[in-house]
């Protein structure tokens, strides 16, 4: 099921991006740099290990993981969270929690692109990827 999400995606569109980070703590400069960003995230599999790698001119993350196990991530605004992935009903759900607070990251295929809702405190974005 997760192979179906397996390639490279580049961003085209995103929604609330900005008040998402805001949310998250993240610095006047960096939500601006952040906002300008256009990543592409690469999602390979081998054996049941997920890779989920982020490249922008900004930055660049790489994790990897196996769905159901606690990891630890640091993330592009340099959080060190306990992070888990999981699927259900079709969707990567990716919980990370830091310090007392918590974000869901989940990833769902919707007519060909990968559709990317990030939710911390009620705050919504919404980011559109597709395939390369």
């Amino acid at each position: 099921m997760c192979s179906r999400f397996v390639g490279t995606w580049r961003l085209s569109s995103s929604e609330n991006f900005e008040d998402y980070m805001k949310a998250l703590g993240v610095g006047l400069a960096t939500r601006k740099l952040g906002n300008l960003a256009r990543p592409s995230v690469t999602i390979s599999m081998k054996g049941d290990t997920v890779t989920l790698r982020t490249d922008s001119t900004l930055k660049s993350t790489e994790i990897s993981f196996k769905l159901g196990q606690e990891f630890d991530e640091t993330t592009a605004d340099n959080r060190k969270t306990k992070s888990v992935v999981t699927l259900e009903k079709g969707a990567l759900n990716h919980i990370q929690k830091w310090d007392g607070k918590q974000t869901t990251i989940k990833r769902k295929l919707v007519d060909g692109k990968m559709v990317v809702e990030c939710t911390m405190k009620g705050v919504v974005c919404t980011r559109v990827y597709e395939k390369a």
